[in-house]
């Protein structure tokens, strides 16, 4: 394998598969199954969900919510598709443990490095909810830290498109796919990889993103294979 230790990011709209909100168990079910063929193979696996399938902190201040109460909201939602996550892996025999950014004991552990880098030498994988504990930060942001936190060789950022393209290609079937972008060439171009903050935090600790299309089946692994699969942000 190319990279030995990763930090997966997924977004929470990614869990809805046909569904127009929550979760679609037969989706998350397939992802379970896509991370613990990576997990057979020795890769350590951390992973960071957002919360937009449930509730989205954006949209509930502009709903008139209070901005810092609605990203709260937003947390919580991620603690919620965490649990879910953690139990489709565990149903099928993947040691995971979920830590939160928030104190929520009876459920899941705080976040604490040490206790995370132990779990995943010892093969278990780790999943980060609650975003970085703190409002007006998003998911993206908590996915860069944690990675640079645990010392991950790569994020692979998985979507429903199979890379960066020039414009949103569910919207433009001329958008032209990129295979490699250096970290200036995408703020050049200003492609929306992830929110400014976390690509700005990438950019500076030099770590790489790989933006692939996470529901092909067997991409998660060619991906960390080193297989030319989806768009390379280095």
């Amino acid at each position: 394998m190319k990279y030995n230790r990763i930090l997966l990011k997924l977004s929470g709209e990614a869990l809805m598969g046909s569904k127009s909100y929550g979760i679609d168990p037969k989706r998350i079910k397939e992802y379970a199954e896509e991370i613990k063929l990576l997990h057979s193979k020795g890769v350590e696996i951390a992973i960071v969900i957002g919360g937009g399938n449930i509730f989205r902190g954006m949209a509930g201040s502009n709903d008139g919510v209070d901005r810092v109460q609605a990203d709260y909201m937003g947390m919580l939602a991620t603690v919620m598709n965490g649990l879910a996550l953690q139990s489709a892996l565990e149903n099928v025999d993947v040691p995971t443990r979920l830590q939160t950014a928030l104190k929520i004991e009876a459920i899941a552990e705080p976040y604490i490095k040490r206790k995370a880098m132990r779990h995943l030498e010892k093969k278990r994988i780790v999943i980060f909810s609650a975003g970085t504990g703190n409002p007006f930060f998003t998911t993206d942001s908590a996915a860069v830290l944690r990675a640079i936190e645990i010392d991950a060789d790569v994020i692979l950022k998985g979507t429903r498109v199979d890379g960066i393209y020039t414009e949103d290609p569910e919207k433009n079937k001329e958008a032209i796919k990129f295979d490699t972008l250096s970290f200036e060439e995408v703020l050049k171009r200003g492609l929306k990889v992830m929110d400014t903050t976390a690509f700005t935090l990438s950019q500076e600790n030099k770590l790489p993103i790989i933006v692939f299309d996470m529901n092909t089946k067997g991409n998660l692994s060619k991906v960390v294979n080193g297989e030319n699969i989806g768009t390379h942000v280095n």
